[in-house]
């Protein structure tokens, strides 16, 4: 026979035709699809622990942004640290509504005083609750101020930072400052940050 005419060539153990030629591919095991699953919701958390402490170190920069804002009068730094409807509450006496208004307040005739003099406004590490796009960061703020050859702390307030997540980042939409002075609302604005239930001494 011609080359075209040979016979096929068998070789033991191997069938080229019928259904057994046929091979897919090879199915997972319940152990592998449950070891996959497994990794998946690892690795959701993961994502969302990272999350978390990329939005903490975000807000603690955020806020601490304002002191070297605030005593170099920087208007535009201030105002993009709040969101264009935000608000800035001093209990007890104004709240100032607006990003740009509140830029402003570092015009002020207090405020230029305390510049003028040589001023430090610190900022303590605050106590922060990231609740997917809203946070609430609570925490301790002080005015020192140059009197003679040694500084005196002006102010001593309580702070409650509302804030929110927006596209250029997280800004405050709201911040509420209480001079620690005693009162029952200063220490009811800063108890907000305390869990639910407390253990009672003794």
């Amino acid at each position: 026979m011609g080359r075209l005419g040979k016979a096929p060539v068998e070789t033991p153990g191997l069938s080229f035709c019928g259904p057994s030629a046929m091979v897919g591919p090879e199915q997972p095991s319940g152990e592998a699809i449950t070891m996959t699953a497994t990794l998946e919701a690892r690795l959701e958390q993961l994502e969302r622990r990272l999350r978390e402490v990329e939005d903490r170190q975000e807000i603690m920069q955020l806020i601490a942004t304002y002191g070297p804002a605030a005593d170099t009068c920087t208007q535009a730094a201030i105002a993009d640290l709040w969101t264009d409807d935000g608000t800035y509450t001093v209990v007890g006496h104004s709240t100032f509504e607006g990003s740009k208004h509140i830029g402003t307040l570092v015009e002020g005739a207090s405020h230029q005083g305390y510049v003028s003099a040589g001023c430090s406004h610190v900022m303590a590490m605050p106590h922060i609750v990231v609740d997917g796009d809203t946070a609430v960061a609570t925490g301790y703020s002080q005015v020192f101020v140059r009197d003679g050859d040694h500084w005196r702390v002006a102010r001593a307030s309580g702070n409650r930072w509302e804030l929110v997540r927006t596209p250029a980042g997280w800004r405050v939409k709201a911040r509420y400052n209480h001079l620690m002075d005693g009162s029952e609302s200063s220490r009811a604005l800063m108890a907000q940050a305390l869990p639910q239930a407390l253990p009672h001494p003794g």
